[in-house]
């Protein structure tokens, strides 16, 4: 087959439903495959939803604070000063909030979010992972 046929003989696939065809023709050989194209319409009752989940009242923005190593983790330089932070107190990226101590070396941790601490994951002393939550922040009650 030359080119000219074989444009014509793909032109005349294109009202059909065939979406693979091969052609052996002697030595030569010719092999179609037609690309699907599928349109998903969504049902009428998809958009409904969608304003149902709208309507809904959004949630507390809550935002952990994690440990940046593994070690123990202090609230304070030492026991006898007060702890960094504290449930209720707001903090800013950069603030320190701890300490975490690993082979005697101290290495500050500090927040990287904005908001109030709602709640503290972990006891002064205790020893910590990589990854683990310090903290819990409320991203929403920044003022």
């Amino acid at each position: 087959m030359n080119p000219e046929e074989i444009k014509n003989f793909l032109t005349s696939l294109k009202g059909t439903d065939i979406e693979e065809l091969r052609l052996e023709a002697g030595e030569s050989k010719l092999s179609f495959r037609r690309n699907n194209v599928t349109v998903v319409v969504p049902p009428v009752a998809a958009p409904v939803v969608a304003k149902a989940a709208a309507v809904k009242e959004p949630e507390n923005q809550l935002a952990p604070l994690k440990s940046s190593m593994v070690g123990t983790f202090f609230y304070s330089d030492s026991p006898n000063k007060p702890p960094f932070v504290m449930e209720g107190v707001h903090v800013v990226p950069g603030q320190k909030i701890g300490i975490i101590e690993t082979m005697k070396i101290m290495k500050d941790i500090t927040s990287s979010i904005k908001g109030k601490i709602v709640k503290v994951m972990v006891k002064n002393g205790q020893p910590v992972e990589y990854g683990q939550e310090l903290f819990m922040v409320d991203t929403e009650d920044v003022k």
